[in-house]
């Protein structure tokens, strides 16, 4: 199953980088709760930079998604 393209409310921190707050998935707000974990990994050959959050959503759930640095788009895994 391809990740989904999600809706993201972030603000950044001091060096620029966007964090969520809050998401849209399937047409049902979910704030973000606390980040548990978070990464960024990058393409070998497309030097493509992807940030990585594990979160713990207001739907009592643990959600992955990704920030697409070039793209600035979010998605849902």
């Amino acid at each position: 199953m391809p990740d989904e393209r999600i809706e993201v409310i972030a603000c950044s921190n001091y060096r620029g980088e966007e964090s969520p707050r809050a998401f849209t998935l399937h047409n049902e707000k979910i704030e973000v709760v606390e980040i548990l974990d978070m990464w960024i990994e990058e393409g070998f050959v497309n030097r493509e930079r992807k940030r990585f959050f594990k979160v713990k959503g207001s739907d009592g759930y643990t959600h992955r998604i990704y920030y697409i640095e070039k793209t600035m788009e979010w998605f849902y895994m």
